[in-house]
């Protein structure tokens, strides 16, 4: 295997989602050649099955700044800043001509299997970081290939990895037999096959973050329709409901999201939905008229439901870095510098400072998990904290440390304080409410859909 120099080689930038086109727009910005490869068959991929979900965050808030440079000789126009875009405004006005830009520096339908130093598996010391990258893709019409980088930047997200309804991380007893009447998706109720799912039904909803209010809202709007009518929601939350359940409401700076928690709110105060707290679903049990019975790890037994929608966060694919060196937390599966900011064990209120290359770097040098992918397990992530980590990282690769040091990042406080490590204990959440408030500007989902779940 006779690998090219590594200074020849481009900057392989694994998913076209926000995080990964704005990582190629910072690399090209830098005079670097990015190598972008999408498993899917457009940009965004990810981010069209979300299309129905308003983003809470605003153009303004969703746009990098490197990639409008990018995109202004083309003619392109930014979408009014104030205005607040769905997840398909998004994919269509602003990710699909940053991909059109980028030309032939993406490639579709290639799925990266696996990526390694040339000739040197994770065993080997010798001249390592001598080595390029070797990057070994399947293609969607069977093909394989294998390319050579400089670096290498997964900003392949967690969409394809959500979390199951299982309380011990594992899918509970029956629910991968259940799954003809489970979705780990917010459904889009807009679509008429879909609609006619969950209308007049009795519909779980397990998870406690922005997709969690999201589809309690969406639940509560179908129930006041006279084709939805008898639509009922049950949410079933692993921890009591305190003051910071609903998130900060009117005290968010981002007023859509304090909005989105006020709303789900609203669908339990009206009647739309129970709450059940405390309950860790342990197995789904299914009755002889095809309804669901959750039970819980202490034996609670709750009425059938029609249906399930699970949304209990995202996780990583590691699965094809494992020939790689890398620093990762052993709770969050973040990098080991990055997870106390982000860890819920210690953080109620999602506070997380700016931070780039220091924070990402690996004991393998040269490779970067950026995005939803580089939070691990934890449930808080914003665009913008994304933006600013791919503009570090270009800048270091690109020999600029002062510049790759630098923050060029204020975050908005969400209005939400509460004590750390409550999030299990029903009992000790009831009183959290004003204890344990963090210092810094918290953070919670800026530009990442509100179908991705947000607080624990």
């Amino acid at each position: 295997m006779n690998a090219p120099a590594t200074t020849e080689l481009p900057v392989v930038v694994i998913g076209a989602g926000p995080a990964g086109l704005a990582a190629a727009a910072h690399l090209v910005d830098r005079g670097l050649t990015p190598l972008v490869l999408e498993a899917g068959p457009v940009a965004a991929a990810a981010v069209r099955e979300w299309s129905h979900v308003r983003l809470f965050s605003t153009w303004g808030e969703v746009v990098d700044p490197a990639a409008e440079k990018l995109l202004a000789p083309t003619g392109w126009v930014k979408p009014d800043a104030a205005t607040y875009p769905s997840g398909g405004d998004w994919a269509e006005r602003y990710l699909q001509p940053l991909a059109d830009v980028l030309g032939e520096q993406l490639r579709f339908g290639a799925t990266v299997t696996g990526v390694s130093r040339a000739g040197r598996d994770r065993i080997v010391d010798a001249d390592r970081d001598a080595q390029p990258f070797v990057v070994h893709i399947a293609h969607a019409d069977g093909r394989e290939e294998r390319l050579f980088a400089r670096a290498v930047i997964d900003a392949s997200g967690t969409w394809t990895t959500p979390g199951p309804a299982g309380g011990s991380g594992l899918p509970a007893l029956g629910e991968k037999a259940a799954s003809d009447r489970i979705t780990y998706r917010v459904p889009d109720l807009k679509d008429p096959a879909v609609r006619a799912r969950y209308a007049g039904k009795r519909t779980a909803v397990i998870g406690s973050g922005a997709s969690a209010f999201t589809a309690l809202a969406h639940l509560a709007d179908l129930a006041a329709t006279d084709d939805g009518a008898g639509t009922k929601g049950v949410w079933i939350l692993r921890r009591g409901i305190s003051g910071s359940t609903f998130g900060g409401g009117a005290a968010d700076q981002l007023p859509a999201r304090g909005a989105l928690g006020l709303a789900a709110k609203a669908a339990v105060d009206d009647g739309h939905a129970d709450a059940v707290t405390g309950f860790r679903t342990d197995a789904i049990e299914r009755e002889a008229d095809g309804r669901l019975v959750l039970v819980g790890e202490d034996g609670r037994r709750l009425d059938p439901v029609d249906e399930v929608i699970v949304l209990t966060g995202l996780r990583p694919d590691l699965s094809f870095l494992s020939e790689l060196r890398l620093g990762l937390d052993e709770r969050l599966q973040a990098p080991t510098a990055l997870a106390p900011l982000i860890d819920p064990n210690q953080h109620s209120c999602g506070t997380v400072y700016p931070h780039g290359v220091n924070e990402l770097s690996h004991p393998e040098k040269d490779v970067y998990l950026v995005g939803m992918k580089s939070y691990g397990r934890a449930p808080t992530f914003l665009a913008m904290t994304g933006y600013e980590q791919v503009r570090s990282i270009a800048a270091s690769i690109a020999g600029d440390q002062e510049a790759a040091e630098r923050v060029e990042l204020t975050l908005p406080e969400t209005g939400v304080c509460g004590g750390a490590g409550l999030f299990d204990d029903p009992e000790a959440a009831e009183g959290a409410e004003g204890g344990g408030c963090c210092a810094a500007p918290a953070t919670l989902q800026i530009g990442a859909p509100a179908t991705v779940s947000g607080g624990c």
